[in-house]
């Protein structure tokens, strides 16, 4: 399959972990899939959530990009209304005179938080103008000259490192967003399944290169989907349960660190969350079928998978078995 396969990491927490813990593990788990060729590892931003680390981004992808040596490593995605731009580009400028040209950053416009909390981290709105308005900034930050389009303020740090960026989204409002400014989509699939095909049609519909933060000749997806790969069916159904227990402790409100893989049977509802339903669960050959199905029904240009495991060693043996079926 020549779809690039690429990682998306959340840094969880699992019960009488630390989040240094998980921050350790997920560096070792970003060795392996650089060596393993996963083509790109992002980090998603998440806030007062006690099963995540993954509040830092640009902290998790500089110490990310200093341990591998190949893989791309970026934010999907930074979520812009709670981030000045200015500071976005100065930090992502940063990384990329650090670590080269290996950045990306994708841009989101939900809080990632609940609206308490969204509350104390605001710093931009999310209306859909002042993204794109912001995103334009971003690029004459991120350009030669290192100036915002919309003022004379300069960014030394950021100045002629280009980095680029994507747009993050899960309903055809975001697709329609990222199709006009004309960059690539994120498809959030993994856990917002209901307006797939209808994004990706208005995405490939919507996009220009007439727009003038356009970076791409054409479209470009990269979907979510949520991966387990284990020696046989019945034990990835069985690791796979460590998601679906977090999923039903957000639709609770029940506040824990990820659980232990449970039997699916005593699940409510057999673990069939219809959230998760983008999934590739099983053996390598079965995962490996039900990913090229899921490419070959949507069409899109890359697969990003999220693997939750209570076990490290669990996540980093998936993308073993995932790399060696795939690539």
């Amino acid at each position: 399959m020549s779809v690039p396969l690429s990682i998306l990491d959340l840094v969880s927490i699992p019960e009488g972990a630390t989040a240094r813990d998980g921050i350790a593990a997920s560096m070792e788990s970003a060795r392996l899939a650089d060596r393993l060729g996963f083509h790109r590892l992002w980090f998603a931003e998440h806030h007062n959530t006690p099963n995540l680390a993954s509040s830092a981004t640009a902290l998790l992808i500089s110490q990310a990009a200093s341990v591998t040596e190949r893989i791309r490593v970026g934010a999907g995605g930074v979520m812009l209304p709670n981030h000045a731009p200015l500071m976005v580009a100065e930090q992502y400028g940063t990384l990329a005179n650090l670590h080269g040209d290996r950045i990306d950053l994708g841009l989101g416009r939900a809080p990632g938080t609940d609206m308490m909390t969204a509350q104390a981290l605001s710093r931009t709105s999310a209306e859909p103008q002042a993204f794109a308005r912001s995103i334009f900034d971003l690029q004459g930050w991120f350009g030669d000259s290192g100036t915002a389009h919309s003022s004379p303020i300069l960014s030394s740090a950021s100045a002629g490192t280009n980095v680029p960026i994507w747009v993050l989204g899960s309903t055809v409002s975001g697709a329609s967003i990222a199709g006009q400014l004309g960059l690539p989509f994120s498809l959030a699939s993994h856990f917002a399944p209901d307006q797939i095909d209808d994004a990706i049609r208005v995405y490939r519909e919507t996009f220009t290169v007439d727009s003038p933060t356009a970076r791409i000749e054409e479209p470009y997806v990269m979907a979510g989907v949520n991966v387990m790969v284990a020696d046989t069916d019945e034990e990835a159904a069985r690791e796979f349960t460590v998601i679906e227990q977090m999923f039903l402790d957000i639709q609770s409100g029940q506040r824990r660190r990820i659980q232990p893989p449970v039997d699916p049977a005593t699940l409510p509802g057999s673990g069939s969350n219809p959230m998760l339903r983008i999934k590739a669960v099983g053996s390598p050959d079965t995962a490996k079928a039900q990913l090229e199905r899921f490419v070959e029904r949507t069409g899109v240009d890359e697969l990003i998978i999220a693997t939750y495991a209570f076990d490290p060693a669990v996540r980093d043996r998936s993308m073993e078995l995932l790399a060696k079926a795939w690539f």
